[in-house]
Parts: structure tokens; C-alpha cells; sequence
């Protein structure tokens, strides 16, 4: 009999944090679904670009240009609806987000060298370096979706 109340008591208490995570306001748009809609013309267009060096650098550079620009107005967003110390806090975590994504982004840089993995480098640089700008994006804007 003990086993079952705790069972039962650990499945509530699963079942609780995860509804915990999802909530949300339900009038706020759809700012992830958004994003991710204007960020598939670029994606498309690395997909579609001329399978050279320079499409792919010409690709993936738009394509971070992009991100870079739905970053900062994420983040503004979100500062916007915050107030004075949980802007403090995201201003600060904004700024260690910003010194890990340049360790990583010389991590890349030194890693996926032309000379270790020839022409690929190029697409694997472009797709490292705009999956971390866009797992940023993405994360401030599940933060923005609770305004």
C-alpha cells in the first residue's frame, strides 16, 4: 500500500511540473511559431543556394544578420515587459549569453577549419553558429509568450 501512495503522490507531482512549464498567456501571439516562420525564408535559402563556398557563406551570413536583429528585438521585447529587477537579471544573463556564444563561436572557428574538413566547414560554421543565435531567440520569446 506505501508503494502505491508514492507512486501516485510522484506522478502528481510530475504531472504538476510539467503543466507548471507550459503555462502561458493564451492572448499573447504565437511569438516562437512567428519567428520561426520569417527565420524558413532563410533557411530555405540555404537549402536552395549554389552548392559553392561563396552561397554558402553568402547564405548563412544573411541568414545570422537575420537572427542577430530578431535577437535584439526579442530581447527588447521582453525588457519591455519586465520590471526593474528582472530586467537587471536579463540584462546580466544577456551578457553572460553573450561571452558563451563567443567561446563557442571561436570554438567553431578553431574546430571546423578548411584544412580539417575541407569545403564542408563552411555549412558546418554557418549551421553551429545560427543554431545558437536561434536556441537565444527562441528561449527569450517562451519567456516573452508569459506577458
Amino acid at each position: 500500500m506505501q508503494f502505491w501512495r508514492k507512486a501516485v503522490l510522484i506522478l502528481f507531482l510530475v504531472s504538476c511540473s510539467i503543466s507548471a512549464y507550459a503555462i502561458d498567456n493564451p492572448d499573447a501571439p504565437d511569438y516562437v511559431a512567428n519567428f520561426l516562420e520569417r527565420a524558413k525564408v532563410y533557411e530555405d535559402d540555404i537549402q536552395q543556394t549554389p552548392h559553392t563556398t561563396q552561397g554558402y557563406i553568402t547564405a548563412y551570413a544573411r541568414y545570422e544578420d537575420f537572427l542577430n536583429d530578431e535577437l535584439d528585438s526579442a530581447y527588447n521585447q521582453l525588457m519591455a515587459k519586465l520590471g526593474d529587477e528582472a530586467r537587471r537579471a536579463l540584462s546580466n544573463s544577456q551578457r553572460q549569453w553573450f561571452r558563451y556564444r563567443d567561446q563557442e563561436f571561436e570554438f567553431i572557428a578553431r574546430n571546423w577549419t578548411h584544412a580539417s574538413f575541407g569545403s564542408a566547414a563552411v555549412i558546418s560554421r554557418g549551421d553551429y553558429r545560427t543554431n545558437i543565435i536561434n536556441n537565444r531567440i527562441v528561449q527569450l520569446l517562451r519567456y516573452l509568450q508569459n506577458f
